[in-house]
């Protein structure tokens, strides 16, 4: 793999995200309540710190918990939550390791079914189905992967130039469009989650109403 992206808006973590099938990987896995340049900034500083210009499976997955979880601790810490998510690259690397030898790349390569390649990336540790349908779009969008039907696997984040994920994210303007697009829905979410409490609480309040009337009947 080795390709152009834009990912962490950041010349040296981009480049390593562009060969990297396992930076790409974390760097997915990252994406979750922080911005998307910083989780894809994650696994170059997570190489730097370790003193390598690539991530390696078989290593990350062997090292201390503790001590890993402190590297991605340090300032500037990696994720929010640096230590659940060491935990969870811990668990994606050993994941790897027992099921493609430490072969990020295995997990696509030679897949020729985009909803068999989907199954795959649902198995793995911290990936459910709609980061696995996120990830699915930014192989076949930005990587180069390319299975039989995976725009349909991938759902609405396959559909070209939708602005819905970090696959659309091509530079500074995309980037600005998919944070748009993210706002709105959890502006959407917000909503829907008031409009459904304000009606149970009218329900609740009906109900208690109903029950002191009928108490006061002789």
């Amino acid at each position: 793999m080795d390709v152009t992206v834009h990912l962490a808006q950041d010349p040296e973590a981009d480049a390593l995200l562009g060969r990297s099938p396992l930076a790409a990987l974390v760097g997915m896995l990252l994406d979750q309540q922080i911005p998307m340049e910083w989780a894809f900034k994650g696994p170059r500083t997570i190489a730097d710190r370790l003193g390598a210009d690539d991530l390696d499976a078989h290593e990350i997955a062997a090292r201390d918990p503790e001590s890993f979880a402190a590297l991605l601790s340090d300032k500037p810490a990696v994720h929010r939550y640096p230590g659940s998510m060491a935990k969870r690259i811990q668990q994606l690397c050993q994941y790897l390791v027992d099921h493609y030898d430490g072969d990020a790349e295995g997990v696509w390569r030679g897949v020729d079914d985009g909803h068999e390649l989907l199954r795959r990336l649902e198995e793995l540790p911290g990936f459910g189905k709609q980061k696995a349908q996120i990830f699915l779009a930014l192989l076949g969008k930005q990587l180069g992967v390319t299975p039989r039907g995976w725009r349909e696997a991938a759902g609405s984040y396959g559909e070209p130039r939708s602005h819905r994920s970090v696959a659309d994210i091509t530079g500074p303007e995309s980037l600005a469009k998919v944070r748009a697009f993210k706002q709105e829905m959890k502006a959407a979410a917000k909503t829907a989650k008031a409009t459904k409490t304000a009606k149970a609480t009218t329900a609740t309040t009906a109900k208690t109403a109903k029950t002191a009337k009928t108490a006061k009947k002789p």
